[in-house]
């Protein structure tokens, strides 16, 4: 019997608790353990793994490079239990699937609607969940187990060992205003128009922000003039319907709020094009609601007349 095959599901959220707390009598009273017991099952553990898991020092303990190995599969181990849980529950209720699925705003305005209403078209009783966020945090969820897809932009995705992707679609980014900005009522626009105002751009590291930076290197250009540096979709609306500041969006997001009367694609021809994509864990098993939401992604792609990668 190996060390690993003698751990239970307490021994697992020992560990958690003591890279949490980085401490051993912190733990012991969260556990409602005692403090030597605990100092003895972590040494033991040790000794079965053949290494240190974690550096003794004044302030506490920290977690080795070893023991982040470990304890990222133990944060897996017991996602995953959580979420087999949740999934026993709903199928004693009566209710599947459970899926939790993360988007980048890129994805948010129609193709994740879309995908989602085709997938309770097949699973009527199912439950979603649904988080917004950077693709950096999104394919940390989804790498501990607290996402089963995530659906964003993969300008800049590196190849995961633990991972999958499929490229959905290829757009253009769009330069955007409110209705009645200025520089909607110009055509054929060229940098030095967009020059002369301030901007609402991504945070830099952000693929979209990447490929806006790397157009204006493309045209010799220095950086723009940024008056405010956000993530949240909805408050960029806000201050572009409230100001004369100017940002820039995928070419979905663009064609999206246009038609409801809220932004004004400008008519500014840009160097950059970015792709939308879905990644999911590379497991042995791969749940049924997984596979049907990325064909329900593939419908509402091809649905709206995108070339698929």
């Amino acid at each position: 019997m190996t060390w690993t095959s003698r751990l239970r599901i307490r021994h697992l959220q020992l560990l958690i608790s003591l890279a949490e707390t980085g401490s051993v009598s912190d733990t012991a009273r969260i556990a409602n353990t005692t403090q030597p017991g605990l100092s003895k099952w972590l040494k033991d553990l040790e000794d079965d793994a053949g290494t240190i898991l974690f550096e003794r020092h004044s302030r506490g303990l920290r977690p080795t490079a070893q023991g982040d190995l470990l304890i990222n599969h133990v944060r897996r181990i017991l996602s995953e239990m959580e979420r087999a849980q949740n999934n026993m529950d709903a199928l004693n209720e009566g209710n599947a699937p459970n899926i939790a699925i993360g988007t980048s705003p890129a994805s948010a305005p129609r193709l994740i609607p879309d995908a989602i209403a085709h997938f309770l078209l097949m699973h009527p009783r199912a439950h979603i969940s649904l988080q917004e966020s950077t693709m950096n945090v999104l394919l940390e969820r989804l790498e501990l187990g607290q996402l089963d897809l995530v659906v964003g932009r993969l300008d800049n995705y590196q190849p995961r060992q633990t991972l999958n992707s499929q490229m959905l679609f290829r757009e253009t980014m769009k330069v955007i205003a409110r209705p009645g900005h200025p520089l909607t009522l110009k055509s054929h626009l060229c940098w030095n128009d967009l020059l002369a105002f301030n901007w609402i751009l991504w945070p830099e590291g952000t693929p979209i922000r990447q490929r806006l930076d790397s157009a204006l290197s493309n045209s010799g250009l220095k950086p723009l003039a940024c008056r405010v540096e956000s993530s949240s979709l909805m408050a960029n609306l806000w201050l572009l319907q409230t100001s004369d500041m100017l940002s820039v969006a995928s070419g979905r997001v663009a064609e999206h709020f246009t038609h409801r009367g809220l932004v004004k694609a400008l008519d500014f021809e840009m160097d950059a094009e970015g792709s939308i994509g879905v990644c999911w864990r590379d497991e042995p098993y791969i749940d049924n609601a997984v596979l049907d939401f990325r064909e329900c992604l593939l419908k509402a792609s091809q649905a709206k007349g995108q070339t698929l990668g």
